[in-house]
């Protein structure tokens, strides 16, 4: 790893400066269908409350339809002058066969879907936590649900994209600046098995899921995106004050204490990802995005990683091709 990764990072944690594309550069969102997975909490509330504000329709996808109906209620007190929409669509990434009812659901309910902004995931569990179909739940909420949700959705995309401006429909990833500690390549794929390894250890596994994110990203981007005029990238949020951290001993949560920012500014992050016109650009399609809307270095290793970047993708469609 270079010198100049090495004081990327360092800058994607400190002296991260001010955020270049918020609510106020957001051109008005009428007539444009936005989902935001984990839309209820964390940043993925926050950039809710920022496209809603700005007249989108918001589907608010998740698990919790108590937790996503109060968030929804306290969004429309918050701004009573939108002429927005917010929707709650269930979603449970950890639950592979139930993703698919989900889509339909959406489907029935709308033509048109202009963002995909794969926001949930699940960080660092308790040592051994499974999905529902006994993948490491790490591998299962932050990678497979999210491919699953996103190739079921990736038709509706792709017609959106086709009667509207090239770069303005988009899917992003969650990533993060932990792929610093994932594999090399950003992905391990266990000799016998022929699947992305389980290390074991909480936060190799958390590490391996967004470089894995980032893979995708570009994975989406070479299949689908220069074809059908869809812009796929993935973004370090930045360090956040988060419902992700309600898994962290009190060592490790101390620490993140230290470094972490409001949530609103990952929220900037994710904004600029999916809709600032610099991540439009052809020639910033499926680059790496961090805190608070700029472009970062990746790893060099897992930017470089084309291979591992197909095989994952294949990996991927080989386990959810039964629930497609």
């Amino acid at each position: 790893m270079t010198l100049a990764y090495y004081k990327d990072a360092f800058f994607q944690c400190f002296f991260v400066g001010t955020p270049s594309f918020t609510e106020k550069e957001l051109p008005d969102q009428t007539g444009r269908v936005l989902i935001v997975t984990g839309g209820y909490a964390g940043c993925g509330k926050e950039l809710s409350k920022i496209l809603y504000q700005k007249n989108g329709t918001v589907y608010v996808a998740g698990r919790s339809k108590e937790k996503a109906i109060a968030a929804i209620d306290e969004i429309r007190k918050a701004y009573p002058s939108s002429d927005g929409r917010l929707e709650f669509l269930k979603v449970d990434l950890a639950d592979l066969p139930t993703i698919k009812g989900s889509v339909e659901d959406f489907l029935s309910r709308e033509s048109r879907l202009d963002v995909l902004t794969n926001n949930a995931g699940v960080m660092t569990p308790p040592k051994g936590s499974i999905t529902a179909q006994s993948y490491e739940l790490q591998m299962g909420t932050n990678c497979l649900g999210p491919f699953l949700f996103t190739q079921l959705l990736t038709p509706l995309l792709q017609k959106t994209a086709s009667s509207n401006p090239a770069g303005s429909v988009r899917v992003t990833w969650a990533a993060s600046l932990a792929t610093a500690g994932a594999p090399k390549g950003g992905v391990t794929f266990d000799g016998q098995a022929q699947a992305p390894k389980v290390f074991g250890d909480r936060i190799t596994d958390y590490a391996q899921t967004k470089a894995c994110n980032t893979l995708l990203a570009r994975e989406f981007q070479a299949r689908y995106g220069d074809k059908a005029g869809i812009v796929s990238n993935s973004w370090n949020p930045g360090n956040l004050k988060s419902e992700l951290q309600r898994h962290q001993t009190l060592v490790e949560s101390v620490v993140t204490k230290a470094l972490i920012y409001p949530t609103v500014f990952g929220a900037y992050t994710e904004l600029f990802a999916g809709w600032s016109p610099e991540a439009g650009k052809a020639e910033n399609r499926g680059r790496y995005i961090g805190p608070w809307g700029r472009f970062v270095i990746l790893r060099k290793d897992i930017a470089d990683n084309k291979e591992g970047a197909a095989k994952f993708w294949e990996w991927c469609e080989k386990e959810t091709k039964q629930y497609q």
